[in-house]
């Protein structure tokens, strides 16, 4: 077999951690037909275990090696256990753990092997040792960079939860598409879209055409039906949703739109009304110029919507970076809506961040 291209993740947690790394890489080094080429800095990451664990001690490293991925994966077991690795389940503390995550561009699909590992898009302290020794390594099924991959966790690291309701959020500007994208992604997936009740606010039209002693009124409406659409006990654990908006983007509107005296009562009821919403799993953050925007908006011509201004959606798109330079809930997708969107390209990523395999929301 030609030589290729591996990378093993590396982790520690029980005992001397920097030691156990270090000896584990030594091992890697002196292992028959395995050549130890780059090693990503250690860096130190709280466990993802629900149970309270030792920090873990964590690094990637490059390899180039004539073994098959089985006889790798054996060579890595070999090295675990002769550093004292004990076996206790999938979320157990470990003094060594060894995980392929790359093996050039293959792909394997068995009971106790896969690669790409299956996890490593969730994981920001795997991603970080990549994007050091490689930020332009694709990943082989989702065919996108781990640069790419990093940039959507923000620093955070994330697992799947089949016990929690599998809601996809659709983000972004008044304009920029996020409707229209929600009810392809639902029809791709069979499930249920949520959609702001904009036709049904009452206040609304009054708002935008000036009355701002109703903005209040509006901004409560808009919450009450959105704590309903996105309440935990409506939406049901491991049923996927799309939804064409994230509901922290309240707060974005409500700071633009009411005063002094109005938003400081809305944020009383504001806190007490988010606890009880779902969060999502994945966000789809959709940008665009606030110009385009501005266009579309015109064109589909609602009546309350044409006194809009650019300014406007240039502050909303001000407010929605900083919203989302700040996120830790869940992955986001960032899409630049001057590209070629494809809803079917997208949806195959989405799988990837979601409990998917049975969609159950209609």
């Amino acid at each position: 077999m030609s030589e290729q291209t591996a990378y093993i993740g590396l982790g520690s947690n029980l005992g001397d951690r920097k030691s156990n790394i270090e000896s584990a890489l030594r091992m890697l080094a002196e292992a028959e037909q395995i050549e130890l080429t780059h090693v990503s800095d250690i860096i130190e990451t709280a466990a993802l275990a629900r149970n309270a664990q030792p920090k873990y001690l964590n690094a990637v490293a490059e390899i180039k090696t004539a073994l098959n991925p089985n006889d790798l994966f054996k060579e890595l077991a070999d090295i675990e256990n002769s550093l004292g690795r004990e076996r206790h389940g999938k979320w157990s503390s470990r003094t060594i753990d060894l995980d392929i995550l790359l093996f050039g561009q293959d792909v394997v699909n068995s009971p106790d092997l896969k690669i790409p590992h299956s996890q490593m898009h969730l994981r920001s302290f795997v991603l970080k040792g990549l994007c050091q020794l490689d930020r332009e390594l694709v990943h082989p099924v989702m065919k996108v960079s781990v640069g790419e991959l990093a940039s959507r966790l923000n620093g955070f690291d994330f697992a799947l939860d089949p016990n929690q309701p599998q809601l996809i959020s659709v983000a972004g500007i008044i304009g920029v598409g996020k409707t229209t994208l929600a009810k392809k992604l639902a029809d791709i997936f069979g499930c249920k879209v949520l959609l702001e009740p904009y036709d049904t606010n009452p206040f609304m039209p009054d708002v935008y055409a000036g009355r701002k002693e109703l903005a209040l009124d509006s901004q409560l409406y808009f919450l009450t039906s959105r704590v309903e659409q996105l309440n935990h006990n409506t939406l049901h654990k491991g049923h996927i949703y799309i939804s064409d908006y994230v509901f922290n983007k309240e707060l974005i509107y409500a700071r633009a739109l009411l005063n002094a005296q109005q938003l400081a009562l809305y944020e009383q009821i504001y806190q007490p009304s988010a606890a009880k919403v779902s969060k999502p799993v994945l966000v789809i953050y959709l940008q665009d110029l606030p110009q385009n925007c501005l266009e579309r908006i015109h064109k589909r011509n609602r009546p309350y919507e044409q006194k809009i201004e650019k300014r406007f959606l240039e502050r909303l798109g001000a407010d929605y970076e900083q919203l989302f330079s700040n996120w830790k809930f869940c992955p986001v997708i960032r899409i630049s809506m001057s590209e070629n969107l494809r809803a079917e390209h997208l949806a195959k990523q989405i799988k990837y961040y979601t409990m998917v395999a049975s969609s159950k929301g209609r």
